[in-house]
């Protein structure tokens, strides 16, 4: 009798002695897969949110994995503890799919030009910025002229932007981040504020408004799936400091995601250190079948010293001094800001739908700099809607989109001088109102299975108003007004799918440009209200191929840009800017990966190399500057050539190597084409390891190097700068360390 009730309390161990544990991962992330399918003989298996799943042990068998997403994986199971590693079949261009122009469907099928940035982008640097990660793709360059000070260049967008993100329209879950004046505080978000971005090249007014360089879509919705908590902590050479602490909240069918951020740098340079606190709440909160609610709360301050531009001989002196003038004057940024945003997914019917976001935002602005003292305090809202309507026209798929988006922004700027980085008198005062809206509409018909033709159009509108309150010079007060015409903006497409895996795409898109409150309004307190709006149509043919482990993406373009905006500087040293005639701009873009190694044992467990080239062809058509002639000279700023190559290893023991070259070509610096920088090579490296330090533990340790070769260069010149002031150095080689804790509990 005693050994049968010992022989029952035993049982239960007994049965767990007998189970084969299986852990299951991403190959790319090495992150726990949950709910894999896990099939031996007629019996099936699934994993739990740690990525394990237990197999009742019966010596050697073999086991299908299977999810969703994933190449399936066949393999013999010889011990009671296996590692199984998972590929996603979204590394083929076939299987990726995105919801550019407001439609969700896979990468073939999109009839524009389209670069993806995801988290295996930002993992490969040093996760402080987004520059180097977007960078790596074809036609897509963002300069930092000192840290958290991005100037983003879509296809050359960036000839206007003496500083800051103009001429691109930005969205953050969906919600415009770019203000109605047509600026964008890129700057206030962290890197870890972005999960996955899209990026459109070139004009998408039929369907997201003003911005001729293109959109940045930016998506880090929260989707909390399981509970975690995340503490992450990287530091580096000059200086550079990190922190991140994140929780994510499952709560019924939906949750919430918190996660706070602090970063600190002294720079490379004198006066050039960066300070940036971010918090961020997140909840999505379905109500039914049909209704979903999503809230974003982001809360951004951010601090940053400006060096300012060298001229040649202060660069050849000392690259790391600042511009004389900077330090005493304390030339800096202060920003502090708050984003509310609210979603609400509405699927009215199983053909129609509605998608609408709305946001509330505060920005207080502060800026000494070497020849004056601006302070803003803003407030602006706005929103987006849209209905999607999925019918059949001749007994063929049709979906009509139609919507609209509205902003506004009211700021109370005024401007002192600066007495040693102090306020000091007025000088003039403004009470600033911008307007911008639009509605679009756009239709896709599938006239056969392998042809698409898309049709969209937009009507848009915009308007400053600028009352003048103060004018210690004299000049006249009041309020000036500038409404800029509705313009019909269309964009015709076409896709025809070649077979399953490769596609051709052509289409033909207009796109405008109003200038900004600051090319109107200018710092020394004039106003240039005749400035007109940039107008352009572009022209484009691609060629994507998404087949087994090689992707294709293939772009050629002609736009032609009027009422070019380009700008100068004053014996002050005041950026100041007008219409410039008429650029032409060719292009060829191409982006090519190959998966070399793809398996679940082996001591290579991934490889693959990739190349994005770019060649930006672009020279002013007609362009005259009094008596100079400049007509046919290369565009100012662009590099006619860079390519970016890259390494990708991930090895068992769950390490992982990625190596990153850039090369960028010479750029022309003043329009008269007579300075350029030299062009330069980049090469990064970036090396870890990830490893469960638990059953609910991820650990993971990393360190790299960033300009292996030293080289010296300048992210982000200054154009057609007074004094001869064009030169902005980068940081030399430096090198960073960085830790990530995830607990699942």
């Amino acid at each position: 009798m005693k050994k049968l009730l010992l022989f029952l309390v035993l049982l239960p161990s007994l049965e767990v002695f007998s189970q084969s544990k299986i852990l299951i991962q991403d190959g790319i992330s090495f992150k726990p897969l949950s709910e894999v399918v896990v099939r031996v003989g007629d019996q099936e298996y699934f994993s739990d949110q740690n990525g394990l799943a237990s197999i009742p042990d019966e010596g050697n068998f073999k086991a299908l994995f299977f999810k969703e997403g994933y190449a399936s994986v066949e393999q013999e199971i010889r011990s009671s503890n296996t590692e199984i590693y998972l590929f996603p079949l979204s590394v083929s261009l076939s299987g990726v799919t995105v919801n550019a122009f407001e439609t969700d469907r896979p990468l073939l099928q999109q009839s524009a030009s389209i670069s993806l940035i995801g988290e295996q982008d930002f993992n490969r640097f040093n996760e402080t910025s987004i520059v180097s990660s977007f960078n790596t793709k074809p036609g897509i360059r963002i300069e930092e002229r000192a840290p958290a000070s991005y100037r983003v260049s879509i296809r050359g967008s960036s000839l206007r932007a003496p500083f800051g993100v103009r001429n691109v329209k930005v969205y953050w879950n969906e919600v415009p981040i770019t203000a109605p004046d047509g600026t964008t505080a890129l700057n206030l978000l962290d890197l870890s504020n972005i999960r996955t971005a899209e990026v459109i090249k070139g004009p998408s007014g039929s369907i997201y408004g003003a911005g001729n360089g293109g959109v940045i879509n930016l998506k880090n919705a929260a989707n909390p799936s399981v509970r975690n908590a995340t503490s992450e902590f990287a530091s580096g050479s000059f200086g550079l400091s990190r922190g991140r602490l994140a929780i994510s909240q499952p709560i019924g069918k939906g949750g919430i995601e918190a996660a706070l951020v602090t970063q600190e740098s002294d720079g490379y340079r004198e006066h050039s250190a960066m300070k940036r606190r971010v918090f961020q709440l997140g909840g999505f909160f379905p109500i039914n079948e049909k209704q979903e609610l999503r809230t974003q709360i982001l809360v951004s301050d951010l601090d940053y010293q400006i060096p300012g531009a060298l001229n040649a001989d202060q660069l050849a002196e000392d690259p790391t001094q600042a511009r004389p003038g900077s330090v005493n004057q304390n030339s800096s940024i202060s920003q502090q800001s708050i984003l509310v945003t609210f979603g609400h997914l509405y699927q009215i019917s199983e053909k129609i739908e509605n998608n609408t976001t709305l946001y509330l935002n505060t920005n207080d602005f502060e800026n000494p700099f070497i020849l004056d003292y601006k302070k803003e305090l803003g407030f602006g809202y706005g929103g987006r809607s849209r209905f999607t309507f999925d019918w059949d026209l001749a007994g063929r798929p049709f979906r009509l989109i139609a919507g609209g988006e509205f902003q506004q922004s009211l700021t109370d700027a005024q401007n002192f001088g600066n007495r040693d980085g102090v306020a000091d008198t007025v000088r003039f005062t403004d009470k600033l109102k911008a307007t911008q809206g639009f509605l679009f509409q756009q239709a896709e018909w599938e006239l056969t299975d392998q042809f698409l033709i898309t049709l969209g159009l937009s009507q848009n509108f915009s308007s400053f108003e600028i009352d003048r309150q103060i004018d210690a010079s004299g000049g006249a007060t009041g309020v000036q007004t500038r409404r800029f015409d509705p313009l019909l903006i269309p964009r015709l497409a076409v896709n025809y799918s070649l077979n399953e895996f490769s596609a051709l795409r052509a289409s033909v898109s207009s796109g405008f440009s109003p200038p900004t409150i600051d090319e109107v309004r200018t710092n020394e307190g004039s106003l240039n209200l005749d400035l007109e709006a940039e107008r352009g149509t572009n022209y484009e043919l691609g060629y994507r191929l998404g087949k087994n482990q090689l992707n294709v993406d293939l772009t050629a373009f002609y736009f032609r840009l009027n009422e070019t905006i380009t700008t100068f500087t004053n014996e002050q040293g005041v950026v100041l800017f007008r219409n410039a005639g008429s650029t032409d701009q060719m292009g060829i873009e191409a982006a090519v990966d190959y998966t070399f190694i793809q398996n679940a044992a082996g001591f290579v467990r991934n490889l693959k190399m990739g190349s994005a080239f770019t060649g930006h062809y672009f020279t002013f058509k007609d362009y005259r500057q009094r008596e100079n002639d400049f007509s046919g000279n290369d565009l100012t700023g662009v590099a006619p050539n860079t390519l970016v190559n890259t390494l990708d290893a991930r090895f068992s023991g769950s390490t992982y190597l990625n190596i990153t070259h850039q090369f960028t070509d010479e750029i022309p610096l003043n329009d008269a084409n007579t300075v350029y920088q030299d062009s330069y090579n980049l090469i990064g490296i970036r090396f870890g390891f990830i490893q469960q330090a638990g059953k609910r533990t991820d650990l993971e340790i990393y360190s790299g190097v960033d300009n292996l070769l030293n080289e010296s260069y300048s992210l982000g010149n200054d154009l057609n700068p007074f004094g001869g002031r064009f030169y902005q150095p980068a940081p030399t080689r430096n090198f960073y360390f960085g830790m990530k804790v995830n607990l699942r509990y």
